[in-house]
């Protein structure tokens, strides 16, 4: 009788693979790939960020009412001269008028280029963002959108810029691309105290979490002597 040896048995996935073994006879284990090499939700970019569009209910509101009743009147006038009555007069006379003056004059130079301006801002309005007084910060989560305050950002700010040793008094304008600071100081020297203000305000606006970095400007003064 003849046997066979058993077959090796299958390899556990949770058990660590071991290597050749080692001049000493003990085995050396396998790199395992390190838990940094796992990608996580943080190395993700986050979603684009976009500044707020302003809803405008008020121009819209407008122009609504007016394009609805110049058309109302209009098709009540057309609907009255097709039922053989005579059209109302301010279209009688608007017509003599649009053929009788000519294209050069001032009456029509001015309404044509007030109509073009009316234009122009109808389409900037329809064409940009607008809210320029709220920025947009940084998004965490696609759901989620955020925006900051221009006044309270100054605000924020010009508070950590007091706490600056040798500060008397700060004025910050935060702007859409930058903050520009004016501090005035009455004591240490100008330099430290610029430096100062600027490392401060630097952390500062790094913690407004703003979704688009804004430029730092900084200028220190004395303060106007009295008398």
């Amino acid at each position: 009788m003849t046997t066979t040896p058993a077959p090796d048995a299958a390899p556990d996935p949770d058990r660590p693979r071991t290597g050749a073994p080692s001049p000493s006879g003990a085995p050396t284990a396998v790199d395992a790939p390190t838990p940094d090499s796992v990608p996580v939700l943080a190395d993700t970019a986050g979603p684009p960020v976009r500044r707020f569009w302003a809803v405008r209910r008020i121009p819209a509101a407008v122009l609504a009412a007016v394009v609805l009743g110049g058309a109302g009147l209009l098709l009540y006038d057309v609907s009255a001269v097709r039922a053989e009555r005579s059209a109302m007069a301010w279209r009688r006379e608007l017509a003599d008028t649009l053929a009788t003056r000519p294209l050069d004059s001032t009456t029509v130079v001015i309404g044509a280029a007030l109509a073009v301006l009316i234009g122009v801002w109808l389409l900037i309005l329809a064409t940009t963002p607008g809210l320029r007084a709220i920025l947009p910060m940084r998004r965490e989560h696609a759901d989620v959108r955020a925006g900051l305050d221009r006044e309270a950002a100054a605000l924020a700010l010009r508070d950590r810029a007091m706490e600056v040793s040798g500060v008397r008094s700060v004025r910050v304008r935060v702007g859409r691309a930058k903050v520009a600071v004016r501090a005035e100081s009455h004591f240490r020297e100008l330099d430290e105290v610029r430096g100062d203000v600027e490392t401060v305000l630097a952390t500062g606006v790094d913690e407004l979490g703003l979704a688009h970095p804004l430029a730092l400007t900084v200028r220190v003064t004395r303060p106007p002597k009295k008398g």
